[in-house]
């Protein structure tokens, strides 16, 4: 038998934080027929936004890669709180990143592996998705990178 996604998880030395709540007039998560897809999140811990300011000049390209690692487990809280079990998704389809840039910083792709580099070590082959890097000037509470997610279930 497979192993589950929340076993990996824990061997991967993660576990699913509680669905951040919308910080605005929006739903976290949506499901469309097969297709679940969440709003943008940010890398917080709790309450804690703990990566704020552009990577480049703030934040390191490095600590923008974890922090897109822990935007992706927020978005893979969600898309559990939408469908019940990580278990239920068949693929990702889709990551959109938005890294907030120092002037000159052009390494956004770098920032968003650390979401796109830990949903393959979860999903396998399954985990390969199409993406998009983007540097903006600012993000929402000076968080230095928000992502959402587009799985298919």
């Amino acid at each position: 038998m497979a192993r589950s996604i929340e076993t990996r998880l824990v061997e991967l030395g993660e576990t699913l934080p509680t669905p951040p709540t919308a910080i605005g007039f929006y739903v976290p998560v949506l499901r469309t027929g097969n297709l679940v897809v969440t709003s943008g999140q940010l890398p917080m811990i709790g309450k804690e936004l703990p990566f704020k300011g552009k990577v480049g000049r703030d934040v390191t390209r490095e600590d923008g890669a974890y922090a897109a690692r822990l935007a992706c487990l927020n978005a893979l809280a969600q898309i559990k709180s939408c469908v019940g079990s990580l278990d239920e998704i068949r693929r990702v389809v889709r990551v959109e990143g938005f890294v907030q840039s120092a002037d000159g910083f052009v390494d956004q792709p770098l920032v968003l592996n650390g979401a796109s580099e830990f949903l393959v070590k979860l999903f396998g082959d399954a985990g390969r998705h199409t993406r998009f890097a983007v540097g903006v000037n600012e993000l929402p509470m000076n968080a230095c990178v928000e992502l959402s997610l587009w799985v298919e279930v």
